[in-house]
């Protein structure tokens, strides 16, 4: 059974949809089933631009609301990633029946109801700095390139310039090629969200105090703009009196430099015991040993008297060589 109003517009991403402002869609009603409910929906199909591959929708309206995700790359509206990404930082999961005598019930219950863009309005502070940092800045138009020809890759194709598709060899990742969009609209099993949660994923080797017991600065890295210098002093000063913080809001980085090496390791300790990001000005902050300064004289100083002191080996007095007439 379709839905009682057919949509006039399919819910795309940005990416899906293309560059071309003027794209024309074509509209079939009850085109096909549901890859999720089963139930009939309306299809629409377009090319997002010149070049790329025609691209469809394959989820209804009522399951991509439910879940706050796009109709054809069933990627979340708002930030462009994988559901389980989106869940995994949230801390929660929407289910979704996954047998089909009880999804189609459980989706026409939720149509109308709060869907996961809701919950992540309720999410922490935190948790929404974090999707923002992980989220896709500009669309990813790469993604709607045609797909690799099949006959080049067995060296059969013989329409050269004029075949519609790719004429590369694939990347042979084979854990990429097994994605199914059932796994990625439920969260589940999603090779591309695996991948983005390992990187993610915080470092806490970087919190090992370094042998050299001069260190007593740490670096912060991946900054929002909300974590301004008078909220890491603000932060930091909890553990320990600071000498300087020097914020680089350029490269969304900053160095926390202490007073004594007992008061960077105690807020070391304390970034740990927060899986290495500690929440700051309602942001999560990546927090990582400094590095101890190098020692010795710096190269200008050995430089020998030449006008470029950067280089010393371009000082043709600094290699011994003799001028003309002495």
């Amino acid at each position: 059974m379709a839905d009682a109003d057919e949509p006039d517009f399919p819910i795309l991403c940005e990416t899906c949809l293309g560059p071309n402002p003027y794209v024309r869609m074509t509209r079939e009603v009850r085109g096909a089933e549901c890859k999720i409910c089963t139930r009939a929906f309306t299809v629409f199909r377009w090319q997002p631009g010149r070049g790329m591959r025609y691209k469809k929708t394959e989820l209804c309206a009522a399951c991509a609301r439910l879940k706050n995700v796009c109709q054809t790359c069933v990627l979340d509206l708002a930030h462009g990633l994988p559901v389980q990404v989106r869940d995994a930082v949230l801390g929660q999961q929407q289910a979704v029946p996954t047998q089909p005598s009880n999804r189609r019930d459980h989706v026409a219950k939720l149509a109308a109801q709060q869907s996961a863009g809701d919950a992540v309005a309720r999410a922490e502070p935190a948790a929404r700095a974090e999707l923002r940092r992980m989220a896709r800045t500009a669309p990813y138009y790469a993604r709607n390139r045609a797909h690799v020809c099949s006959f080049f890759v067995r060296g059969q194709c013989t329409r050269g310039a004029t075949c519609p598709y790719r004429h590369e060899l694939p990347d042979g990742d084979a854990e990429l090629a097994r994605q199914n969009i059932s796994d990625r609209y439920h969260g589940a099993n999603d090779p591309v969200a695996r991948r983005m949660l390992a990187r993610a994923a915080p470092r806490t080797d970087r919190l090992a105090p370094p042998a050299d017991a001069s260190v007593t600065s740490l670096f912060a890295a991946d900054l929002d703009p909300a974590v301004t210098d008078a909220a890491l002093r603000a932060h930091f000063s909890a553990f320990g009196e600071l000498k300087s913080v020097v914020v680089a809001a350029e490269r969304r980085c900053a160095f926390v430099n202490f007073r004594t090496r007992a008061a960077a390791e105690a807020a070391a300790r304390a970034a740990l015991d927060a899986g290495g990001r500690p929440v700051v000005a309602g942001a999560p902050v990546k927090l990582a040993w400094g590095r101890a300064r190098p020692k010795g004289p710096r190269p200008e100083a050995a430089g020998g008297g030449g006008s470029s002191g950067a280089y010393p080996s371009q000082d043709p007095t600094a290699e011994g060589s003799v001028k003309q007439g002495s």
